[in-house]
């Protein structure tokens, strides 16, 4: 009961009708078959304009036009045109990774998107920032029952962007505003 289709072209589109039969009757059912086709636009999905990476750490960068058939990507960095390396890897799906963010990596990045109906593009400008790093952890604390614990955590991170510490016990986030008896959270600057 399956058909199967290879190489559609626009004559494939239509409805199509799958009839079932026996001794006891006859039934019908029915699908309409469209077959897309559209060059690359990045109208609905743009690539984000300022993409930040963590010095050290590790960026994609999307890459995801609607085309069909599917695009083949390319991307550049200004003017070079970038290759697959030990750095630097272009995924199937468009996206652009980079591995060891340094200063350098810093600059416009443009995808180009090309199929057999036509060809786009999209650019994003990528900045580095400093890593989020640890520099005070909690420590182990052995407490008696009915006494109050303390445990401090320190990060230092890059001053343009917010910091936020979360707190979780087995794996589970600590909702401070549900438990206040409990917990107290102290934000020290």
């Amino acid at each position: 009961g399956e058909l199967r289709m290879q190489s559609l072209t626009f004559d494939d589109a239509g409805m199509y009708q799958c009839v079932a039969e026996n001794i006891h009757g006859i039934i019908y059912a029915n699908a309409e078959l469209k077959i897309v086709a559209s060059p690359p636009t990045f109208e609905l999905n743009p690539m984000k304009k300022k993409i930040l990476a963590a010095k050290g750490g590790r960026v994609i960068i999307e890459c995801k036009p609607k085309a069909a058939p599917k695009p083949k990507f390319s991307w550049s960095k200004g003017t070079e045109l970038l290759v697959n390396g030990s750095r630097i890897r272009i995924w199937d799906d468009g996206s652009l990774e980079i591995i060891n963010v340094t200063k350098l990596d810093e600059g416009r990045y443009t995808c180009f998107a090309e199929n057999n109906r036509g060809k786009a593009n999209s650019t994003g400008v990528l900045e580095m920032t400093e890593a989020t790093r640890i520099t005070l952890a909690p420590l182990n604390v052995d407490v008696t029952v009915g006494e109050n614990a303390t445990m401090q955590c320190i990060a230092s991170h890059d001053p343009t962007l917010d910091l936020t510490f979360i707190w979780s016990l087995n794996g589970f986030v600590i909702d401070f505003e549900k438990e206040h008896e409990h917990y107290e959270r102290n934000v020290m600057v």
